[in-house]
């Protein structure tokens, strides 16, 4: 007997309210509530469905919420769940990008100034954590170094992702000399063509329709969580759309991160911050619109195609390329943003309570209190 609809959307609304400190204690949530207590599959199903989404792009937690909402209650039960989940945390971003745009930004200044060093320091732990995960063999390690490499030379990141998507193949099916030749060739062809060939503009709207595209990009790539979105809107969006600065970047990923909410909601306030409301719902929807695709139309072509294990080599390649690019940007908003002794303490302090304080308050905690420092520190 199906679940109704009401009801799905019920229970998924109080996880999205609930929905503190991050993806995993999130999936912790939906874990003890779904297949703990009420039954919903067994653990050892779950563990093999978040593998699934584990190994796909976009915010897994939101991706669980539409499954399990549409093996309830098919289709619409899973946009239901999706939608529940989602619209706390999106309502409150409005909210916020609208208070800061027109209030919020210039007075609270120094607070998010004190807040930056703590999301900084927030991005180098979460690099750490996914490449902890990711990077378990040598040829991983040389698939995210060859990344670092000819992302910092300007090649473009989808270049990077072919470069080391074809290297982790080859070598994940035996066939190192094959895969040091298709290395070499596709960084030389990367080298040659890679820093003028206009992959960003082969799709553009212009003006605020592009930030669909933009929205799109970051829910398409982000394989490994809501983290590895942040260098793709990063390497977008500051500097290229006049509102967008690096401070207002790193704003919208505290604010993101101090409300009940997947972390990749941060786009919607670099929309709101690009394109008003309109902006908003277009980034918002280019987001979250692959995390409902997957599962809603393809859930059963996608399980056969993660169980492929000739892809798993290429999959492998591409997520070590993520960590690569999460690196570089954590060292560039590092540089940007620690530029004295008191910003540097912050982000010391910062990462120290991250690496030790495990709890689903210690991200919104310790940003919150890196802020009121920073205020009282006059940074």
């Amino acid at each position: 007997m199906k679940d109704s609809y009401f009801s799905i959307f019920q229970t998924f609304l109080r996880f999205g309210l609930l929905a503190w400190g991050g993806p995993v204690a999130q999936i912790a949530m939906i874990r003890d509530e779904l297949v703990e207590r009420r039954g919903w599959i067994t653990p050892e199903k779950f563990r093999r469905v978040l593998a699934v989404y584990q190994a796909l792009p976009g915010p897994e937690a939101h991706e669980l919420c539409v499954y399990f909402g549409m093996i309830r209650a098919g289709r619409l039960g899973g946009l239901f769940a999706g939608l529940g989940f989602m619209l706390p945390g999106l309502l409150l971003m409005l909210l916020l990008a609208w208070g800061y745009q027109h209030y919020g930004a210039a007075m609270l200044l120094p607070l998010f100034v004190g807040i930056a060093p703590a999301v900084t320091a927030m991005i180098v732990r979460a690099a750490h954590r996914i490449g902890a995960h990711v990077l378990v063999e040598r040829s991983h390690w040389v698939a995210a170094m060859a990344a670092v490499a000819l992302t910092l030379l300007g090649v473009h990141f989808l270049l990077v992702f072919s470069v080391c998507a074809a290297w982790q193949a080859a070598w994940s099916a035996d066939r190192r000399r094959i895969a040091i030749v298709v290395a070499v060739l596709l960084i030389v062809m990367a080298l040659v063509i890679g820093p003028t060939f206009p992959l960003s503009g082969i799709i553009s709207f212009g003006g605020t329709g592009n930030l669909l595209v933009e929205g799109l990009k970051a829910g398409l790539l982000s394989f490994g969580g809501a983290y590895t979105a942040i260098p793709f809107l990063q390497g977008s969006m500051v500097g290229h759309y006049p509102s967008i600065t690096q401070q207002v970047f790193l704003d919208g990923i505290a604010l993101g991160s101090v409300i009940p909410a997947p972390l990749i909601i941060f786009g919607t306030f670099l929309g709101f911050a690009a394109g008003g409301f309109a902006g908003a719902m277009l980034m918002t929807l280019g987001i979250f619109a692959p995390a409902f695709a997957f599962t809603l139309l393809g859930h059963s072509q996608l399980e056969r195609v993660i169980e492929n294990k000739a892809l798993h080599g290429a999959l492998d390649g591409v997520s070590a390329a993520v960590v690569g690019l999460l690196a570089i940007t954590a060292l560039q908003i590092f540089q940007n943003v620690v530029t004295d002794w008191r910003q540097a303490a912050l982000f010391v302090a910062a990462l120290a309570a991250f690496y030790l304080i495990n709890s689903k308050w210690a991200i919104p905690g310790v940003i919150f209190l890196c802020g009121v420092l920073g205020y009282l520190m006059h940074i």
